[in-house]
């Protein structure tokens, strides 16, 4: 708690008994691309030239569409055996770009997990000879960028009735979403074009199944009336503290003002 406190730069000492009570959760889905080591090319591409055009090697089997297996399952294996709860692995849309989610996770430690499994990751490329990138936007083109998504709820949102304060937590990232974006990763312009999956970074949008919205709300949770939200912006070299924190002090602690649309964080 006293880092979180550091991070929104909040006297937590009037604000724990409502983030506690909320009991928060975070799922992040964090992206990267595997580069041939000397020539920074992404893996399983042709030196000097492009694969295939998207489309097949989103969650695809084969040699000739997975690139790197090998490394990512040693990684998910390690992360295991290390105590992360990671809980999941899947082939991205670019070839030779890959995630791993790590969640539902309580509040800051969503963060420690990510840091952690960073590092793991780091190592066991390093063991196979091949870079680790987290750039947002490795390749420039008709090619998806790298984000770390970011899924949250709250006590309210996954009770009875909590779409509603899914709702109003989502009209408030709107209001502060400049403030958000420069806290969501370096190089970010490059990935929140409005194409590649992503809404353009001057621009919020939200929707349910929409993969094109800065925020998105999942089919199961807008009819269930209950559940969750993922917050599509976050580059995927974000810092998971500031992120996190950032998602909480807005959804629970800030306030807008009625005259300008912005806002202070209620004690």
């Amino acid at each position: 708690m006293a880092l979180l406190n550091d991070l929104i730069n909040l006297d937590l000492s009037d604000c724990t008994e409502k983030i506690m009570a909320e009991y928060i959760w975070f799922g992040i889905e964090q992206e990267y691309t595997l580069l041939q080591k000397d020539t920074n090319w992404p893996l399983g591409w042709p030196l000097g030239g492009y694969p295939g055009p998207q489309g097949p090697y989103y969650c695809a089997v084969g040699a000739d569409k997975s690139y790197g297996r090998d490394i990512v399952d040693a990684h998910y294996k390690a992360c295991i055996y290390a105590g992360i709860e990671i809980s999941g692995i899947n082939a991205e849309v670019m070839p030779g770009q890959w995630e791993f989610q790590v969640g539902p996770a309580v509040g800051i430690s969503a963060g420690d997990q990510i840091w952690v499994a960073r590092y793991i990751l780091e190592r066991i490329t390093e063991i196979a000879g091949v870079v680790v990138s987290f750039d947002p936007k490795p390749i420039p083109g008709e090619w998806n960028g790298a984000g770390a998504h970011t899924n949250y709820s709250t006590k309210s949102m996954r009770s009875d009735g909590g779409y509603e304060e899914i709702k109003k937590a989502i009209k408030k990232l709107g209001l502060r979403h400049r403030e958000h974006i420069a806290a969501y990763g370096d190089g970010n312009e490059r990935r929140l074009t409005g194409r590649h999956e992503t809404a353009d970074i001057n621009t919020f949008i939200w929707g349910v199944a929409n993969r094109g919205a800065s925020v998105r709300v999942g089919r199961d949770t807008e009819k269930t009336g209950k559940g969750y939200f993922e917050d599509r912006r976050p580059a995927s070299n974000m810092d998971p503290y500031v992120v996190t924190s950032l998602i909480a002090e807005t959804t629970l602690l800030w306030t807008p003002s009625h005259s300008n649309g912005n806002g202070v964080a209620a004690p």
